[in-house]
This record gives structure tokens, C-alpha cells and sequence, in this order.
């Protein structure tokens, strides 16, 4: 480990007390001119720590940490056997993918606190700031052909929308399929990547990725998607170790979807919080654009639509857009 991350250990595990630079220069075996400057890289990465003159370092009890020692103090201890946590990544899913063909395990989950290269449904870059939570899962599931793939995403979304409201106290709906709402704005996407095998067609392995804005970036979002992008929390209210909780808490709920299937109905979920049902729309599937009303959602999270000369029928892919009045 290095002394920034033995640092930040000395620091949580004396969370809302002062501790000297002596004393943890002297627990590390290292100078307090490198306590110092581990310090000051903890306070560039949002580490809320502060200095006193004749009493040393204080990590605030109500800082917003994400580090794997954090992660674990939520996450179920199952789920953590293969959990990596960066502060910061290209992609997890980029990332990911490479270790699945390398033969990763199952439950592999890789965490970070910033990507520079996150991506979204069909390639579109995805905005990966220090105000949010990104992470993956590996997935080698058994006998789910690719027509069931999107099972995956709508259990996540339920997952997201769950954890989020019971951190936040604030209702989250979802936009079929893979984006979550809070106050009508978007704080979550999902992108789920499947290999698929060359005999039967089953899922090989799914890497799935979410992405989660937990509070607005200090400098606002971008000028492209202000008006669309939301968060978590907002107006500066939080709550400490957000990050950790939120990312635990959809990982937590995500497997006890995936791994019991037959005692949890996360289709019902899922469509209680769908704000498309009843709603005209915009199918998009390539440069093809239909427009359509939304009647329902059915048991493999495809969307039943009626098209405007009556016909129906089932959307397992593409995307939509509301249709405005």
C-alpha cells in the first residue's frame, strides 16, 4: 500500500478525532513531510480533513469517502470476495471486460470514483465526475439465452431505484430501460455489455456497469446535458460515506434479485416506477424513428406499444424518447 492509502486508513479508523502527523508518520515508519503530502493528495480527492496547529489531523465524521475499507463496511461480506476500488479508471467496463476474456470470476466488481473514459449506451461518452459513484459486475449466469439479457438491466434499475430512495428519502422513477429518474431528472445509467457463446446462444458472460451522479459536481454539469442531469442529493444535503452506501446498497440489492429470481418480483417494481406506461413516444432503433404509445411492460421488461395505425407490439431494443406535448 502507499502512504496516501495507509494514510487515509489511519484517518477512518480515527474518523472525528485529531491524531498528530507525529503519531502517524511514527505508526507508518515514514517522515511527516510524507504524512503531509499524503494529506494534501486526501484533500485534492475530497477527503474533508482538517489541520490544527499543536493537535495534527481530523477526518470529518460526515465526509463522503469511497475506498475499499468504506465499501466493505456495507457491502455484504458474499459479495466482496472479488472487490477492487479505484479513485480512478479509464472504464470499469472497459476495464472489466479485458479480466472476463482473462477468465475473472464471477462477482468480480471493480469501484471507482472517477472514470476518464466512461461510456453509455451505443458508445455515447458518459460523464464520470468525483461528485458520483461508478462500478461493475461480472456475471456468468447460467442458462440465460440473449432474449433474457435485459432481465439483467431491469433488475439493476430496480436495484438503483430502490437504494436511492432508502438513502435519500426522495422517490426514483425509471425510464425504460436503463436510466433512473429523481425529480424528473436523470441520476443514473445503466449499460449492460454480454459476450455471447458461439454453441447455443447463451450468455457467456455480462458485464454490468452503472453509473450513479451522487451530488451535483461542484462546477455544475455540462452545458450538454444541465438541463437533463440531476442527482441524488441536492441543495448540499447528503449523507456520510454516500458513495460507499449507495454503490453497497445496489450491489447488495442487485444480487439478491439475480441470485433468487422466484422470490422477488422486480418486474412488478420495475413497472410501478415506470414513468413511460400511458405515455406517447419516440421508438428509435437506428436512424429509424416511430412514434408510439407505451400500454405496458411485460414479464421479460420488453415495452407493449401501439403504433399510430393501431398495430402492437413488443420492443426488446433501440431506445426511447418521450414525446413532448
Amino acid at each position: 500500500m502507499t502512504v496516501r492509502e495507509r494514510t487515509a486508513e489511519v484517518l477512518e479508523d480515527n474518523r472525528g478525532k485529531y491524531i498528530s502527523g507525529a503519531d502517524i508518520a511514527s505508526e507508518l515508519g515514514v517522515t511527516r513531510n510524507a504524512v503531509w503530502k499524503a494529506v494534501n493528495i486526501l484533500k485534492s480527492e475530497g477527503y474533508e480533513i482538517n489541520a490544527v496547529t499543536n493537535r495534527g489531523y481530523c477526518l470529518s465524521e460526515d465526509s463522503d469517502i469511497l475506498s475499499e475499507k468504506t465499501l466493505r463496511k456495507y457491502l455484504e461480506p458474499r459479495y466482496a470476495a472479488n472487490l477492487r476500488v479505484y479513485r480512478r479508471i479509464t472504464s470499469t467496463n472497459t476495464v472489466l471486460k479485458e479480466m472476463a476474456a482473462k477468465g475473472a470470476p464471477e462477482g468480480t466488481i471493480l469501484v471507482a470514483a472517477k472514470q476518464t473514459s466512461g461510456r453509455g449506451r451505443f458508445d455515447r461518452p458518459f460523464i464520470s465526475g468525483t461528485s458520483g459513484v461508478y462500478f461493475s459486475i461480472l456475471l456468468r449466469p447460467d442458462n440465460i439465452p440473449a432474449e433474457r439479457s435485459l432481465l439483467i438491466t431491469t433488475a439493476a434499475a430496480v436495484a438503483v431505484a430502490q437504494t436511492v430512495e432508502k438513502i435519500s428519502g426522495r422517490s426514483a422513477g425509471i425510464k425504460w430501460v436503463n436510466d433512473v429518474f429523481i425529480g424528473g431528472k436523470k441520476i443514473c445509467g445503466i449499460l449492460t455489455e454480454a459476450s455471447f457463446g458461439v454453441d447455443g446462444g447463451g450468455l457467456d458472460y455480462a458485464v454490468l456497469g452503472i453509473g450513479v451522479n451522487v451530488t451535483e459536481p461542484e462546477e455544475g454539469f455540462p452545458d450538454e446535458i444541465k438541463d437533463i442531469a440531476g442527482s441524488v442529493f441536492e441543495d448540499g444535503a447528503r449523507v456520510p460515506d454516500a458513495r460507499s452506501r449507495i454503490a453497497a446498497g445496489i450491489i447488495n440489492t442487485f444480487f439478491d434479485f439475480y441470485l433468487h429470481p422466484d422470490k422477488t418480483d422486480f418486474i412488478g417494481e420495475y413497472k410501478r416506477r415506470s414513468i413511460v406506461i400511458g405515455k406517447d413516444v419516440y421508438l428509435i432503433n437506428g436512424s429509424n424513428t416511430e412514434e408510439a404509445r407505451v400500454t405496458d411492460i411485460d414479464s421479460e421488461c420488453r415495452l407493449i406499444v401501439r403504433t399510430k395505425d393501431g398495430t402492437e407490439k413488443r420492443v426488446s431494443s433501440g431506445e426511447i424518447s418521450l414525446k413532448l406535448k
